[in-house]
């Protein structure tokens, strides 16, 4: 299924107030979309979409030792395989920190009495919700939990498996992540293009770079949007230079409006809230743009219109 990604190398660039607009203008336009929010450490898609939650389910993370003290002879082997220093010893017994234990199960293997199991830990929860737009797939992780980039992967798997029961054309958004670490390259999986919303600022252009060249290594086509465009010119003079040297393909420019954070509050898309305003015109133009990469002649241009997917 065509899969298009919205991602940043920072925060606070308008990824996701980018995403519910373009969710609002695909809606009802042509094969069925169904949206993600990638961004499992702090998703709030759904604060904008008018959502309501039709599925909640539990997430296991990584598992963590256990040992059983009916089973413990407190022979110490445990201990001593315990690389994370994880295996804590009281007076006649042996127990496991589960702040320290990384579940690489060593301690496992090596247990001459069995008395070691792998607890699984829940580590956060995954939901259904419908809204004014299509099905959002989203996720929330707990605080201090890890694996991020499994529970990105595991709700795009099942966004994957509703989208193969729909009809032929039928397309992913998804709202990725900030960065470049686990959790952006597990969105980038499976993804037909990248479209990377940056502004023009000093950390905005140096993480775009970053952000550009870790889709590049993955080789999937990037395009570049710049939002609050008209606030410092030179800095988007310098990302077009980028683009030209990273070979990623400028599609749209946004200026600074208030809208946005207006839209933000009212919890709509700033296409809904003001559609002749300045920022919804520019995304509209934006959107055009994305409609139209299937008659795009560059080679890096291989695969994401809004109805077809192209070989």
């Amino acid at each position: 299924m065509p899969q298009l990604v919205i991602l940043s190398g920072k925060g606070g660039t308008g990824k996701t107030s980018l995403t519910a607009a373009l969710a609002d203008l695909a809606w009802g336009d042509g094969p069925e979309l169904v949206l993600v929010d990638a961004d499992v450490d702090a998703s709030n898609l759904d604060l904008v979409l008018n959502c309501q939650r039709v599925q909640q389910e539990v997430f296991q993370g990584r598992a963590l030792a256990q040992i059983d003290p009916k089973l413990c002879s407190a022979c110490g082997r445990c201990k001593e395989v315990c690389r994370f220093e994880a295996v804590i010893q009281d007076l006649t017994s042996f127990r496991i920190d589960s702040l320290a234990c990384e579940g690489c199960a060593a301690c496992l293997y090596e247990c001459p009495e069995n008395a070691i199991m792998m607890k699984p830990v829940n580590a956060g929860e995954w939901y259904i919700s419908e809204t004014d737009f299509g099905r959002l797939f989203h996720a929330h992780l707990y605080p201090a939990q890890e694996n991020s980039g499994k529970l990105v992967a595991h709700i795009k798997r099942q966004a994957l498996d509703f989208l193969e029961e729909r009809a032929a054309g039928s397309w992913m958004l998804v709202d990725g992540p900030p960065g470049i670490g686990c959790p952006v390259i597990s969105a980038i999986s499976g993804a037909d293009a990248v479209l990377a919303v940056t502004e023009p600022s000093l950390s905005g252009i140096h993480d775009l770079k970053r952000l550009l060249n870790t889709v590049d290594y993955f080789g999937v086509p990037s395009y570049v949007a710049v939002n609050k465009a008209d606030i410092y010119p030179q800095g988007v003079q310098k990302i077009e230079a980028l683009c030209r040297e990273t070979g990623a393909v400028l599609l749209g420019k946004i200026p600074f409006d208030l809208d946005i954070p207006k839209s933000m509050a009212a919890g709509i898309p700033v296409t809904k809230f003001r559609p002749d305003g300045a920022a919804a015109s520019s995304i509209k133009d934006l959107w055009i743009n994305i409609c139209q990469l299937k008659s795009s002649r560059n080679p890096r241009v291989q695969v994401l219109d809004y109805k077809i997917k192209i070989d």
